[in-house]
């Protein structure tokens, strides 16, 4: 696999140029709403937005679930932005919901519980987006959606998608041509176990990165894994299967 030279600076003006001809056909008079957690994704998607389309156009929704010790990276970027937001705690959405589904003696388990809070959190980005007049920006990324680390009609939804065929390596490097550094380098957590991605995962981004690109993984048992995870997940990505026409 031939190594892929790769230009920040010019991926950087054909993703903003791309979501600007996005919203020229389906929305010329549309804001972009971009859920803001405080990582780098949505960072980056939401300075892409501003370059794209304004700060006028541009709508932040920061979600916490409860108390989240980072969200004071929400606040500052919204703010070095200059763009309009509002906060949604979805705590109570989610325990309503959880203590409803164990009401019915169904127990709970790990994946009902850390998938419940992503899904809410795309209904309340429509909700807003109804209200706004907005598309509402998937902030996902190729590393990620790869081994199928997001969640189905989660964060892996949305209208527009300026990140999904972007590694993390790549869209680090574009990150740094738009903010400060530290929204870059920000160490990625799942908010529930206090794990980072990559303790979670069991490998780091640069190795699965190179991966992807280069197919080179130097770890037998890791590649195994990264294989197994993209193969598992693979249907995250695809249309929803339909049976087809009456008589065949």
């Amino acid at each position: 696999m031939e190594k892929i030279e790769f230009n920040a600076a010019k991926t950087k003006d054909n993703v903003i140029n791309w979501i600007r001809e996005y919203f020229e056909k389906n929305g010329p008079d549309c804001k972009a709403v971009v859920g803001i957690s405080g990582g780098k994704d949505s960072s980056i998607v939401a300075a892409l937005c501003v370059q794209a389309l304004g700060e006028k156009r541009t709508f932040g929704v920061l979600m916490p679930q409860g108390e989240q010790n980072d969200i004071d990276f929400s606040h500052e970027l919204v703010s070095l932005l200059g763009i309009e937001h509002i906060i949604v705690n979805i705590k109570d959405s989610v325990d309503v919901i959880l203590a409803a589904i164990k009401e019915n003696e169904l127990p709970l388990n790990r994946q009902a519980v850390v998938n419940t809070p992503a899904r809410i959190r795309m209904t309340v980005l429509y909700a807003v987006s109804a209200i706004v007049n907005g598309r509402v920006a998937n902030t996902c990324n190729f590393s990620e959606d790869y081994i199928g680390y997001s969640t189905k009609y989660g964060d892996n939804a949305g209208d527009f998608s300026p990140l999904s065929q972007l590694t993390v390596t790549e869209i680090k490097a574009i990150g740094k041509e738009l903010l400060p550094v530290k929204f870059i380098d920000k160490l990625p957590q799942d908010g529930l176990s206090g794990l980072s991605d990559e303790e979670n995962l069991g490998f780091s981004y640069d190795v699965l990165d190179r991966y992807i690109r280069e197919g080179i993984c130097a770890d037998s048992v890791i590649k195994e894994k990264i294989d197994k995870l993209h193969i598992t997940n693979k249907h995250k990505l695809e249309l929803m299967p339909a049976y087809g026409k009456i008589g065949q």
